[in-house]
């Protein structure tokens, strides 16, 4: 059975699997993100996102519990105004950020990197049938938020939640935050962290078909 490792603790990446039927586990990296972005200077949304889903893969596929399966690791950038922004961590920074995107729009970017730990053809002997293809592919699924006219009292009501603190940008799609998202030109899967379809293109390089994924149960409805 093919085995799908998600690289992230993400609670809304691993929810978007299970609701499209893909069985998966989850095994989460300690990759050190500023470490990262410091070592490579990478400063573009898009290439931050890609590089940074690709060091949380990496450093998944690397472990004993990763071999013989696939990996996936993601990160979610927000573009706006030519600035990266992750996750704000602070109501300060959360509310200065909200003030700005408040009737505005920006673009989030997801990367995606799939590492393929399987056995290939060079792992095993001449009468063995090897399934790994040694794949390291990613790709970015990037889509236009733009964003309702948001009251003082409404952005200090939702950083009040919390939500927005641990999020890319200061929002999501999927929660509360879905109530100031007027709407979103590009995939909405990939707003939430995870574009469904960039997963499907990414499997289809190492070889493998996102049907063969999907849970018993989802096949046969």
């Amino acid at each position: 059975m093919t085995r799908l490792i998600l690289a992230s603790q993400s609670p809304a990446r691993t929810k978007l699997l299970t609701e499209a039927g893909i069985r998966h586990e989850i095994l989460v990296s300690d990759v050190d993100e500023d470490a990262v972005q410091a070592r490579y200077g990478v400063t573009d949304p898009h290439d931050t996102a890609l590089l940074l889903a690709r060091a949380k893969a990496e450093a998944v596929a690397s472990l004993p519990d990763a071999e013989g399966a696939l990996v996936i690791g993601c990160d979610s950038v927000f573009e706006f105004d030519g600035e990266s922004h992750g996750k704000p961590y602070t109501v300060e920074v959360a509310k200065e950020r909200m003030v700005r995107m408040s009737g505005s729009k920006g673009v989030l970017h997801t990367g995606h990197w799939l590492v393929d730990c399987r056995e290939t053809a060079a792992d095993v002997d001449d009468d063995e049938i090897a399934d790994g293809t040694g794949a390291t592919v990613g790709a970015v699924s990037s889509a236009e938020v733009h964003f309702t006219e948001m009251s003082e009292q409404d952005i200090d009501a939702y950083i009040a939640t919390g939500e927005p603190l641990h999020c890319a940008g200061s929002f999501t799609i999927d929660g509360l935050g879905g109530a100031f998202i007027r709407k979103v030109d590009g995939d909405p899967h990939a707003v939430v962290g995870l574009s469904i379809s960039t997963l499907r293109e990414l499997l289809g390089q190492a070889n493998v078909g996102i049907t063969e994924l999907w849970k018993a149960d989802a096949a046969a409805e």
